[in-house]
């Protein structure tokens, strides 16, 4: 996206509509840096970070990008990039340092000054609320695991919604909540760390829920301008490679499939916030361990929302088999991938708006896609990143193609807007196209 016109690239016109929104994001722990200032109290990746072996080389995001003494030059790259939009996260720990109870004002005032200098560049915010720095205090009170943690979510969200939302209208509640409960509660590759049994998984993601609910009712509730609100969840997505209607079938049904006690589906996430109830052939599994009065909490869980948000890198090939259901296609050797190893496949950008809006009946923001390269700065001075453009301008090839069949797309937030700390991996991912930070 650094160098190539949003609308037209490599011979193609991509033809957009006018209104859509072009932007980019990035999250508080991955670049901020600065832990210290503004009288910020640690979060679970601060200590998860101490851990040895935990990160890669041993990083943290002490420093990171430096975002907090380097915001101006920030957005400016975002101006120079001619972008409508930068998708950030606040920081929880920055505004209340014990995770609930006293606020920062020093923390909030970073914030008042970062929006304020979008808003003077031409920018529009879009403010996400949590992107899994869990305060420290509020994890050594039970965390997600603790009753209260929505209620502690709704405070922390109420204070930042009373500060900003007099020029900020655009809401994210919770981002990739399979990411977090998954990596960092079940099998401990991220912070917390944790590998806890389903039981009390189950309770967390309930508990998930409710925050994201209480949350986008504070909103609605306090804003002091009108809110566009939505949420971003992981999109895992299941694309037909023939194309005919029973192989589409099978790959929508594999898509909201319900994988016994896995939280990588979209359905046990979705369902509750859209529909206001779990899938069917998931309680089975979970209501023996939700608690008492759970059924209530569904209408709190459910909130009108504007759109939803999609987190979309990667999906699976899938061709029809037996009895009429979605068997995986076998790898292809010397497929493309990204640094991470993931599959490049930009169909995912076609087929995961259409499957969700048809399910759903919300209005698609793709809120991430990207990819971590190999790349590297050149005799010349300049990165000149050719795979990265070619993978963008494949996607929104296909992004482009859902909104010609009819997908009520708002707009695509490229991830990410500067190289980064990539949680466990450190810096050893490069996610630019932004050169400022590393």
């Amino acid at each position: 996206m650094s160098s190539f016109d949003l609308n037209q690239t490599e011979g193609f016109v991509m033809g957009f509509p006018q209104d859509f929104v072009w932007g980019a994001g990035t999250s508080s722990y991955q670049i901020e840096g600065g832990v210290e200032k503004h009288g910020r109290g640690p979060s679970v990746w601060d200590k998860f970070c101490e851990t040895p072996g935990k990160i890669k080389h041993g990083h943290t995001g002490r420093t990171a990008c430096d975002h907090v003494k380097h915001y101006k030059e920030d957005v400016q790259l975002i101006k120079n990039m001619g972008l409508d939009a930068y998708r950030f996260s606040i920081s929880w720990s920055r505004v209340m340092p014990e995770g609930a109870g006293a606020v920062s004002e020093a923390g909030l005032a970073f914030y008042d000054r970062l929006v304020d200098e979008l808003l003077a560049s031409g920018v529009t915010p879009w403010v996400t609320l949590f992107h899994w720095d869990y305060p420290l205090p509020l994890y050594r009170r039970g965390g997600w695991l603790n009753p209260s943690s929505a209620s502690w979510f709704a405070e922390y969200t109420r204070a930042v919604v009373d500060r900003l939302s007099d020029r900020v209208s655009n809401w994210i509640t919770i981002n990739e909540p399979q990411v977090f409960v998954g990596h960092g509660h079940m099998t401990g590759e991220h912070a917390p760390g944790l590998s806890l049994p389903f039981p009390e998984i189950t309770r967390i993601v309930h508990n998930v829920l409710r925050a994201h609910g209480l949350a986008a009712r504070c909103i609605r509730e306090c804003a002091q301008t009108k809110p566009v609100v939505g949420w971003a969840p992981v999109g895992i997505v299941s694309s037909p490679t023939k194309g005919d209607p029973e192989e589409i079938d099978a790959a929508r049904a594999k898509t909201f499939e319900i994988e016994r006690s896995d939280v990588w589906n979209n359905s046990w996430f979705n369902d509750p916030v859209v529909f206001g109830e779990y899938p069917e052939d998931l309680l089975e599994l979970t209501a023996p361990h939700l608690p008492d009065g759970w059924e209530r909490d569904l209408e709190i869980i459910k909130q009108p929302l504007d759109f939803l948000g999609l987190n979309l890198y990667q999906g699976a090939r899938v061709t029809l088999g037996k009895g009429q259901t979605a068997q995986p296609v076998p790898q292809e050797i010397g497929r493309a991938r990204t640094a991470f190893g993931w599959n490049i496949t930009p169909e995912v950008l076609y087929w995961g708006p259409r499957f969700f809006h048809e399910r759903y009946k919300l209005p698609i923001a793709i809120t991430e896609n990207g990819l971590a390269n190999l790349d590297w700065v050149g005799l010349d001075g300049r990165v000149q990143d050719p795979q990265r453009i070619d993978y963008t301008a494949r996607h929104l090839l296909e992004l482009r193609r859902a909104i010609d069949d009819g997908v009520p797309v708002l707009g695509y937030f490229h991830w990410s807007l500067l190289d980064n700390f990539e949680w466990a991996e450190g810096y050893d991912q490069q996610l630019r196209p932004g050169l400022r930070g590393l």
